[in-house]
């Protein structure tokens, strides 16, 4: 094989592999599955959707994510915020059409979330009043009693790390077992002080970028790629931390596709 060869074939890899992360896995969007043992909470399904970033002109996208979640028939549906994309009002949809479309997606038990960086860029006061406006509760340092399928749960928020105060003392005020707390950032974890039955988060997007047997090349987490994904145990506490939806910052993705998360207790 001739150098020319070699390099034709090199170029032709790695043209395919752009083609895949710009506009192949981006829109994969798979379903992942966990099944946590938990006595008071057994009989509970959750849908978490987090991250979704939706950008302008991205109707259908929006459609596809309440597609998928409703077909799973949660009892309850939790996020972790970012419903926008970039840093401005121009690379999002605007926060009401976006409410709109997500205040379709079906659960015995409501809607709840918390508000990310990027929530916190565009206007808290402005991304709070549409989505709860379209019966999406937003949970800042407070917390919820709830009756989920004849069980008491208490469900907890805390306000995003870089753009809120997030105070865990406060969220999980006057709270009791079972208890699960919602975090934009997985880094909130190791501060977790009380007996918590488990922590939803994202913001990592996994790092959309993963290199075989590298790792992510960015995770926007302060400990990298221990809390970029996945169900993570450490000192008798459980945190999921969801690849998320959307993207940030490039439109790429590799090697870590878009997830919606459905959790499952027995």
């Amino acid at each position: 094989m001739t150098k020319y060869m070699k390099l034709t074939i090199l170029i032709l890899i790695f043209l395919a592999l752009g083609i895949y992360s710009v506009f192949i896995e981006p829109n994969r969007l798979v379903i992942t599955h966990y099944t946590i043992p938990n006595q008071e909470l057994r009989g509970i399904k959750i849908a978490f959707p987090s991250d979704i970033h939706i950008r302008p002109h991205q109707g259908k996208k929006l459609a596809r994510i309440v597609k998928l979640v409703n077909e799973q028939n949660p009892d309850i549906i939790l996020s972790a915020g970012d419903f926008v994309s970039g840093h401005t009002k121009r690379s999002t949809m605007p926060i009401e059409n976006i409410a709109k479309g997500l205040s379709k997606m079906k659960s015995k038990y409501g809607i709840y979330t918390v508000l990310g960086n990027h929530d916190g860029w565009y206007g808290n006061a402005r991304i709070t009043k549409a989505l709860e406006q379209n019966g999406i509760s937003v949970l800042e340092n407070e917390n919820l009693k709830l009756n989920i399928n004849g069980k008491t749960v208490y469900l907890a928020g805390v306000e995003d790390m870089m753009t809120g105060n997030p105070d865990i003392a406060k969220a999980l005020n006057n709270t009791k077992a079972p208890i699960i707390l919602l975090s934009h950032t997985p880094d909130i974890f190791p501060l977790i002080e009380e007996n918590v039955d488990l922590v939803l988060a994202g913001h990592t997007h996994g790092g959309q970028i993963r290199i075989p047997l590298i790792g992510p090349i960015f995770t926007a987490s302060r400990y990298h790629d221990k809390y970029a994904k996945g169900l993570i145990e450490e000192n008798g506490q459980k945190m999921i931390v969801s690849t998320g939806i959307g993207e940030s910052i490039l439109p790429i993705r590799f090697n870590c596709p878009p997830e919606i998360v459905i959790i499952e207790f027995e």
